[in-house]
């Protein structure tokens, strides 16, 4: 007997009910929010940094998926990678043997950092993250890990452990013996290494949360202290490696530093198949499996799987063929370029930072009486809710996907897939243009929503 199995035909039965099935039988607070905010959109299909509604409407992506789609979706190279390994009908993942790709894209990998010898492959960047601390851990034979004020480096219990933010901490206690430590402030870390507890320091070169960079030496520095007191550095490239901030990894823009150990995931899918990699030294490798009695103290199911594999794989080849990381520097520069001459004009736009295609626009309390007022409104009710109110009319009228960086930040990230061309910078500064003259008009429509927003704040405490 055969099983018939239609997914174009289960979709068109069903696809309307997409709400309605999470609302029932997932987050229930994630439809709610998206119905709150109008960002409850139904969008048909996507290409490259474009998503097209049922109308045929494009919409530009400055989001990438949270940095996953670092090449857009559905490039033609990994979709055929993908097609490729299903019909050569691998005998994956019997754990008996050792299959080619994963040594292949280790390889590929490896190319990018020579100072690094060794791969572990898992699924997503909390589980890279899992397996630095752990490797940490037992490398040093030291319990405590080090971390920075506001970092992100994953929602698991470990890498919870090292989440800068409380909001995502609160309630799940109790967590690992770690501790923060602020970014760039070298005489903290060395008190807390003098304390002989300490395994390694997790940073993001270029925070998440806030797109906020290590200053400058502030890496090579902070690997020097490390090593002097026979702690490790773990570079979290989770978010910022493959390209993101103009090079391959965001560690390479300084100079001398070289990590012990680096987590990548994210782009590395191709945004199909869910892939990550912790990169060491061998020497941490091998002491973490030192006999065969444990060859499997660490592992993953589905890691080292051939469809993840072979996504890395077209991914790598893609970067290199299409000059990805060139790309993102050239357009990066340009959009924040066009970004940082707006700064002048609008006095509710504070900054712009980063590098590459990572970029905070952040906003600030204004000067004149009357936006002043309207802005100290806001502010009380709840952080965050003028950021919010950029973030939804680049959407409803503008057709542009963005994201708040942080909960009580007044800071938008814009992380656009890496392929996005100079019409798409024209097309986002010519939108992000016209809501700050709409926000600086002193009329209607997005301090309406603000009082909006502002309602929802207060029912919401």
């Amino acid at each position: 007997m055969s099983t018939e199995f239609d997914l174009e035909a289960l979709l068109a039965a069903r696809g309307a009910e997409r709400y309605d099935l999470h609302t029932r039988h997932l987050n229930p607070q994630l439809p709610r929010m998206l119905h709150t905010i109008g960002f409850d959109k139904v969008y048909e299909r996507a290409e490259g940094a474009h998503f097209f509604d049922a109308e045929g409407n494009d919409h530009l992506d400055m989001l990438a998926g949270f940095g996953v789609m670092g090449l857009g979706r559905h490039h033609p190279v990994v979709r055929k990678a993908l097609h490729d390994v299903l019909d050569l009908n691998l005998a994956d993942l019997t754990r008996f043997d050792c299959q080619p790709l994963p040594g292949l894209l280790a390889e590929r990998l490896l190319a990018h950092s020579p100072h690094l010898d060794r791969v572990f492959f898992g699924n997503s960047g909390t589980e890279a993250v899992e397996t630095a601390l752990k490797f940490a851990r037992f490398a040093t034979g030291r319990p405590r890990v080090l971390y920075c004020d506001h970092a992100f480096h994953g929602l698991t219990t470990g890498s919870l452990s090292v989440n800068g933010e409380d909001g995502f901490r609160d309630g799940f206690a109790p967590l690992l013996p770690d501790t923060a430590v602020p970014l760039g402030d070298l005489a903290a870390l060395e008190r807390e290494l003098k304390k002989g507890d300490v395994a390694a320091l997790i940073v993001e070169p270029i925070q998440g949360k806030g797109v906020h960079e290590a200053p400058p030496g502030y890496l090579r520095a902070v690997q020097e202290l490390l090593h002097k007191h026979k702690a490790l550095l773990i570079a979290d490239e989770v978010q910022t490696g493959l390209g993101r901030t103009g090079d391959f990894y965001a560690y390479q823009h300084e100079d001398g530093v070289e990590p012990d150990l680096v987590c990548v995931a994210k782009a590395l899918s191709g945004g199909y198949v869910p892939v990550s990699a912790t990169l060491g030294k061998d020497w941490i490798f091998k002491k973490v499996y030192s006999s065969m009695d444990r060859v499997l103290v660490h592992s993953a199911s589905f890691g080292s799987n051939a469809q993840a594999m072979a996504a890395g794989l077209a991914v790598l080849a893609v970067m290199e063929d299409e000059q990805i990381v060139a790309r993102a520097r050239a357009t990066g520069e340009l959009l924040k370029s066009r970004l940082v001459a707006l700064i002048g004009t609008y006095e509710l736009l504070a900054d712009v930072r980063g590098r590459g295609l990572m970029i905070g626009i952040e906003f600030g309390r204004p000067d004149s009486l009357k936006l002043r007022g309207r802005w100290t409104m806001l502010q009380a009710a709840r952080k965050g809710l003028f950021a919010q109110m950029v973030v939804v009319p680049l959407l409803q009228r503008h057709r542009i996907l963005t994201q708040v960086s942080g909960d009580h930040l007044e800071v938008i990230k814009l992380i656009p897939p890496l392929v996005i061309d100079e019409a798409d910078v024209d097309r986002f500064v010519d939108a992000f243009t016209a809501v700050m003259d709409d926000a600086h008009s002193g009329g209607g429509l997005m301090w309406d929503f603000g009082r909006t927003l502002i309602k929802q704040a207060v029912a919401g405490r």
